[in-house]
């Protein structure tokens, strides 16, 4: 059984602890449990709506085919048993979805398939032969609209596998069908082509939607950063010490609630001399930490792409306004880029000798050198984005982008 939901709410529920690309990413856990609470926002149930009236029309063009050839068929009951039992599995879908608040266990999906796995027997008995009658499987083609139904409700993997079993078999049954004339294949297979390409074009809608909400969501949640002190302890760091800040109050109140007995066991010290450690190291890491390191690492698509090279640690420098655009910018670089390729590495530095009569300001040089980002397909407002960082030249070296900022910041004595 999967243990991984997939929702619209930016996050993959369950795969939160799986590495992506060459690293490994953990989305917060508070981002985590929002999502859990959360499964059904408006975004998910108006797509979900989409996807069921796109179903039913596709349906109801099938019903109405049937309807026009039900004169012609010489034998129609186990077209109608057909109908009848797809109606049925709909209908108890329907249901059993909606008492389980919108989710579709892997069981009812299963059962669903093997339901329509008897419509097709069905319609293929009740059709088969009749070609030259213009007589072709409508309960059958019927099926796939059921995938179109419930793609926001199952993996997309699922579907398409699903999708493509459906459309092999009745592309097969199609073809060993014995028949006269060769013409009468081509609308047999322009109605299958229709059936199964209505769940592959939900699933890539769907998945263009998921796609959009993660990253909107995602750089809503490393925004959050760009106000943090110049070093500071990050989301994933802050969980982490509040797990051990729990830990140790547990242990003190068995102290002084008398459960453990003073001087503690060689077990209980072992563990209290851990938690000790485990804070120091936390508490000493994150203030070496700038906040677009946090920024970075708790971003799911900018923690695998980029790099940062900050010995200096000036990135702290940068005002507000001046984060949020660099952290724009970076996104969009990511975003825009190849999916699988786009990488961005940051080197920050080394300080600059000021301008005449700006004594008060650093500059330093911030260099973006990526790979898989070509300069076509960057955003126009990723430019924006950096001039606002500081001025820039950018190069092309071999096809991807090289940016570098002049940028310039008051002196942290100043602010």
């Amino acid at each position: 059984m999967s243990h991984v939901e997939e929702n619209t709410l930016g996050v993959v529920v369950g795969r939160e602890n799986l590495p992506r690309r060459t690293r490994q990413f953990r989305r917060p856990q508070r981002t985590v449990s929002t999502t859990r609470a959360n499964q059904h926002v408006l975004g998910n149930r108006h797509l979900t709506v989409g996807t069921v009236a796109a179903s039913a029309a596709l349906t109801l063009f099938f019903l109405m085919l049937f309807i026009m050839e039900l004169p012609r068929m010489p034998s129609p009951l186990p077209a109608v048993i057909a109908w009848i039992v797809l109606g049925g599995i709909v209908a108890v879908t329907a249901l059993i979805v909606r008492a389980l608040s919108m989710r579709m266990p892997t069981w009812l999906f299963a059962t669903s398939l093997v339901g329509g796995a008897s419509v097709i027997l069905l319609d293929q008995v009740a059709t088969w032969g009749l070609s030259e009658q213009h007589v072709a499987s409508t309960a059958a083609l019927a099926v796939p609209a059921l995938l179109l139904a419930i793609v926001t409700l199952r993996e997309t993997m699922q579907v398409i596998i699903a999708d493509a079993v459906i459309g092999v078999a009745l592309v097969v049954c199609a073809a060993v069908e014995k028949r006269t004339d060769l013409l009468s294949l081509a609308p047999e297979l322009m109605l299958i082509g229709i059936a199964i390409g209505a769940p592959l074009l939900g699933v890539a809608i769907v998945r263009a939607y998921r796609r959009m909400v993660q990253l909107e969501l995602d750089l809503a949640l490393v925004q959050s950063t760009v106000q943090a002190p110049r070093l500071a302890v990050g989301m994933l760091a802050s969980e982490e010490l509040t797990r051990l800040d729990d830990d140790a109050e547990r242990l003190l109140d068995d102290v002084a609630e008398g459960r453990l007995p003073l001087p503690l066991a060689s077990q209980q010290s072992t563990t209290a001399a851990a938690l000790a450690t485990a804070l120091r190291l936390n508490l000493i890491e994150g203030r070496k930490e700038t906040w677009l390191r946090h920024a970075v690492a708790e971003s799911e698509f900018l923690a695998p792409a980029v790099t940062i090279d900050d010995t200096s640690s000036l990135a702290g420098l940068l005002g507000a306004e001046q984060r949020d655009a660099l952290l724009l910018a970076l996104w969009l670089l990511v975003s825009n880029g190849d999916r699988w390729g786009a990488t961005v590495h940051l080197v920050f530095g080394p300080a600059r000798p000021p301008v005449a009569g700006s004594f008060r300001r650093v500059r330093f040089p911030i260099v973006l050198e990526t790979t898989g980002v070509p300069r076509r397909r960057v955003d126009s407002a990723a430019w924006d984005a950096m001039g606002t960082v500081g001025p820039h030249v950018d190069t092309v070296r071999e096809g991807s982008l090289r940016v570098e900022i002049d940028c310039s910041v008051d002196r942290p004595s100043d602010t």
